[in-house]
C-alpha cells in the first residue's frame, strides 16, 4: 500500500474486526454407540466441530444440526439392530419352563437330554447323537424314526441325544466355542454313566462337530459317523481352489451368510434378522436348496417336527442358530486334514456319509477329505439329498456299519 494512503473500513467492518472470539460452552453432547463386542463409535459434538474418538476436528469441520441429528438417529438404529436381545434360559423368572430330563456340567450349565432304545445299564453299544443347525433333541427321529426294533434289541443298541447349548432346555454357553463342544459330549457321557468308550453320530452342523471330538477326545470313542457333515470353506489345510469351488456351489444368499459369520460375526444376528437382503437358505426356509429326496422326506419328517418347533428357539435365536453359525463358520484352531486316525489299531472305524444330491451341503469337500484321509470309510449315495438318514433302510445301514 502506498504511504500516506488512508484506508477507510466500514463500522459494521471494524466491529467484526474488533470482537473479541466468543468462548466454547462448556456444553457437550457425547452418543456411545457399540455395534457389536469389537466395535466401539463415539461422537462429541461441540458448537463448532465434533470429536470421533481420534482427537478433535478443526473447527471448520461444522456439522449442521440436522446431519448430527439424522446420524445420531441411524447409530442408535444399528446399535439396536445389531444387538441381539438376551437369551431367556430356561427355569428363570422370565424364562420357558423346564421340561426334560437334564444333567449338570462341571461348570455349572445344564444340558437336556432324551433316551432312546435299550437301558444303558445292558446296552453293547452307546450312542451319543449330535442334533443339526436350528434343531434339538427330538430330532434324533432322523436316524430312530426307520431303525429297527430288532437291529435295537439284538444288537443292544442305546441313543442319548441332547439338546446343544442354547437350544430347546440347554443353558446358553455365551462362551461356546469348537473345543467346548466336544468337552460337553464328554462331560454328558460321563455324567450318565456311558462308560469309559461311546460311539458319536452327527447329522448336519451336528456332523461338523463329530470332527471336534474326534480332535479332542479321540480316546473316549469307540466308533464315529458323520452324516452330511457342514463344511467350514476356511478350514485350514484344504486347497483355496476346493474351498472356493465349494463356496460358490452355494446359493448367492448363503455364500453372504456364511461370509458375514466368519469375518463380522458381530453382525450375524443383523444379517440373519433384516429384510433388506436374504438371509441363510435355511433360516429363510429356501426350498430351492432341497433336492427331489428332501423334499419328499421333509413333508413327512416336518409333519412330526411340527409338534416340538416351538421348543427348538424358545431361550432366543442368538445363543442357538446365530451361536451356531459364529462357531460353524469361524476361525477353527484345526481343520479334518490335521486329524489323525484315532483308531489305529482297527478297534473302532470312522464314517462319513453324504448324499450325491445334496445341495445345502455340496458334496464337494466332503470328497476330498475322504481321498486324503483314507481311514475314513466314505460312503456317497446315489441319488440322496441332505435328508437321506430320514430315507427308508438308511438307518438301519448307518448303525450297523458303525457298530459292526
Amino acid at each position: 500500500m502506498a504511504a500516506g494512503t488512508t484506508r477507510k473500513i466500514s463500522a459494521a467492518s471494524a466491529r467484526a474486526h474488533t470482537r473479541k472470539p466468543k468462548p466454547k460452552s462448556s456444553s457437550k453432547v457425547s452418543v456411545h454407540a457399540w455395534i457389536g463386542p469389537r466395535i466401539q463409535m463415539v461422537m462429541m459434538i461441540w458448537n463448532h466441530g465434533f470429536d470421533l474418538g481420534c482427537g478433535e476436528i478443526d473447527e471448520g469441520w461444522v456439522v449442521e444440526e440436522n446431519t448430527v441429528g439424522w446420524l445420531c438417529g441411524f447409530l442408535a438404529w444399528a446399535y439396536q439392530a445389531a444387538r441381539p436381545p438376551p437369551p431367556k434360559t430356561c427355569g428363570s423368572a422370565d424364562g420357558p419352563p423346564v421340561t426334560a430330563s437334564r444333567v449338570q456340567l462341571k461348570d455349572g450349565r445344564y444340558l437336556a437330554y432324551q433316551e432312546y432304545g435299550v437301558a444303558k445299564d445292558i446296552a453293547k453299544h452307546k450312542i451319543v447323537f449330535v442334533h443339526g443347525f436350528d434343531s434339538c433333541r427330538h430330532d434324533v427321529a432322523a436316524l430312530t424314526a426307520n431303525l429297527s426294533p430288532d437291529i435295537v434289541e439284538s444288537k443292544g443298541i442305546y441313543i442319548v441325544s441332547f439338546d446343544r447349548p442354547g437350544y430347546g432346555e440347554s443353558d446358553p454357553h455365551p462362551t461356546r466355542t469348537v473345543k467346548s463342544l466336544a468337552f460337553d459330549i464328554e462331560d454328558l457321557a460321563d455324567q450318565l454313566g456311558l462308560g469309559s468308550k461311546f460311539y458319536v453320530v452327527g447329522f448336519s452342523m451336528g456332523g461338523q462337530i463329530v470332527w471336534t471330538c474326534l480332535k479332542y477326545i479321540p480316546h473316549r470313542l469307540a466308533g464315529a459317523a458323520l452324516l452330511a457333515p457342514v463344511v467350514n470353506y476356511w478350514w485350514p489345510g484344504i486347497p483355496s481352489n476346493m474351498s472356493t469351488e465349494a463356496y460358490n456351489l452355494q446359493p448367492a444368499q448363503d455364500q453372504w451368510a456364511v461370509r458375514v459369520a466368519h469375518y463380522m460375526p458381530w453382525l450375524t444376528y443383523w444379517w440373519n434378522t433384516q429384510k433388506l437382503f436374504p438371509a441363510s437358505s435355511v433360516i429363510s426356509h429356501n426350498p430351492n436348496v432341497l433336492s427331489q429326496q428332501d423334499k419328499e422326506l421333509t413333508m413327512k419328517y416336518f409333519a412330526v417336527r411340527k409338534e416340538y418347533q416351538a421348543l427348538i428357539r424358545q431361550q432366543g435365536e442368538y445363543e442357538s442358530i446365530h451361536r451356531d453359525m459364529m462357531i460353524g463358520f469361524g476361525t477353527w484352531e484345526f481343520g479334518p486334514m490335521d486329524l489323525k486316525n484315532p483308531f489305529s489299531e482297527s478297534e473302532g472305524s470312522v464314517h462319513l456319509w453324504h448324499g450325491e444330491d445334496d445341495l445345502l451341503v455340496p458334496v464337494t469337500l466332503q470328497r476330498y477329505i475322504a481321498h486324503q484321509l483314507p481311514w475314513i470309510k466314505y460312503h456317497e449315495i446315489s441319488g440322496a439329498g441332505h435328508m437321506f438318514p430320514a430315507a427308508d433302510g438308511m438307518s438301519d445301514k448307518i448303525i450297523q456299519e458303525l457298530i459292526s
